[in-house]
């Protein structure tokens, strides 16, 4: 009798340190964004990329040439996410996000699955982190949720070298007032796949490593401020940079197989960013730079002009709230080659050989110059949904005319996107 006793009380006991530790799983919501896009020129129907003859491969930097905001007009699925949660004890939990809509693409490995986190909390402030998401970069990619987007898209700085994900570790301490002054350290390490084609949603293929770090400040819940940096070298293994392979088109002072070898394709990105918000007003800036380095890889390619070219990039942000009805305005320029190196004997942004202009200018420098409107549907919550219209006016020198066509490269377009969110 009394052992059935022990064993019925330490039943119990087992069935309720079960039932407390039970792991759970959440269902966070989902995010769903549609897009119109409409092109403003005319004579962008019957553009093209720079083509070989007139200006090879340098029609590579403008970021998505081939997505949808380059058609002449479309509806487009822009994302549809899905966000599922669990917590395993108090200290260990998990997250992740897929996007069914990225599944038209087939070119990409493991493309539906974006976020896959385990996270760890060993002590008060220090988190851990754990497997595939963005790293601790750029303001407007890695702090700014997709439900909290005030444009059509992120800036060119951020749709290029923040928004993507890869695959690491990420150790993190937080200390401060919420409602003075706060501040995260961030140190992350992962596997530099970010640039390979995958957007870094795949294992590594060698033995280098990326490395970025970031600080978070913040004063208050109005004022966020903070700077990164982030280094990594090529994706290829060390093994097949041998022999490497010097650009035939690479004639003053031009490197040598060894020295490409060397340089690796190292990249690194650094930059500092500032945003205020409050009831009636928003702004924000990001200025960033670098080395382009594998993105625009030199490697067993000839994809970059020069190995130390570097990128310089700046978004500026302002936007007056009047209840659901938004006002917005923004300036995003990226250059790709601001310190104009090249190895050829002559531009080769503008001329096909020494002395002899294209006509055109395919000088890596864009700018968009954004003005838009929201329409939210809940004004005191812009996360659950809103209507974005926007006019993107974009420079002209990333779309070539057509042979015997006549009118000024590049273009504008309209974007309209409606956004819900639960």
């Amino acid at each position: 009798m009394k052992i059935n006793r022990i064993a019925g009380i330490a039943a119990l006991l087992t069935a309720g340190f079960a039932q407390a530790q039970a792991p759970s799983v959440k269902f966070d919501g989902a995010l769903v964004e549609f897009w119109y896009t409409q092109m403003v020129d005319n004579n962008l129907r019957n553009n093209s990329l720079p083509s070989v003859a007139t200006a090879p491969g340098l029609g590579k930097y403008y970021d998505g040439m081939s997505s949808s905001r380059f058609t002449e007009n479309t509806f487009a699925i822009k994302r549809a996410e899905v966000y599922m949660s669990g917590k395993v004890t108090d200290d260990v939990s998990w997250n992740v996000m897929f996007d069914p809509n990225n599944s038209n693409t087939t070119t990409v490995p493991n493309n539906v699955l974006q976020d896959a986190v385990i996270t760890w909390v060993p002590a008060k402030g220090f988190t851990i982190k754990a497997g595939q998401f963005k790293m601790p970069t750029t303001y407007e990619a890695t702090i700014v949720s997709a439900r909290e987007i005030l444009f059509f898209d992120r800036n060119q700085l951020n749709r290029q070298f923040g928004d993507k994900r890869d695959r690491g570790v990420w150790l993190s301490y937080g200390y401060g007032d919420p409602q003075g002054f706060q501040g995260k350290v961030n140190l992350a390490v992962s596997n530099g796949t970010t640039e390979d084609g995958s957007g870094g949603k795949n294992n590594d293929s060698n033995a280098q490593k990326d490395w970025t770090f970031r600080f978070e400040g913040g004063f208050g819940p109005q004022h966020k401020f903070g700077a990164y940096y982030r280094e990594g070298v090529s994706a290829l293994k060390t093994s097949t940079f041998s022999p490497a392979v010097v650009n035939a088109a690479w004639t003053v002072n031009a490197p040598t197989a060894q020295q490409v070898k060397d340089n690796a394709d190292k990249t690194t990105l650094q930059g500092v960013y500032y945003a205020f918000d409050n009831t009636d007003w928003h702004f924000d800036a990001e200025f960033a730079t670098g080395l382009l380095g594998r993105r625009f890889a030199s490697l067993n390619t000839w994809s970059r002009e020069h190995l130390d070219q570097k990128y310089l990039g700046y978004a500026v942000t302002g936007v007056y709230k009047m209840g659901a009805h938004w006002l917005l305005a923004r300036y995003d320029m990226l250059n790709y080659n601001s310190g104009d190196k090249w190895y050829t004997a002559y531009n080769p942004y503008k001329e096909s050989a020494p002395g002899v202009a294209t006509g055109n200018d395919y000088t890596p420098k864009y700018t968009e110059i954004t003005v838009g409107y929201n329409y939210l549907f809940v004004p005191t919550k812009q996360t659950l949904g809103k209507v974005k219209l926007d006019y993107i006016l974009r420079s002209k020198n990333f779309l070539a005319p057509r042979a015997g066509q006549t009118g000024e490269q590049g273009g504008s377009s309209v974007v309209a996107s409606l956004m819900v969110a639960f």
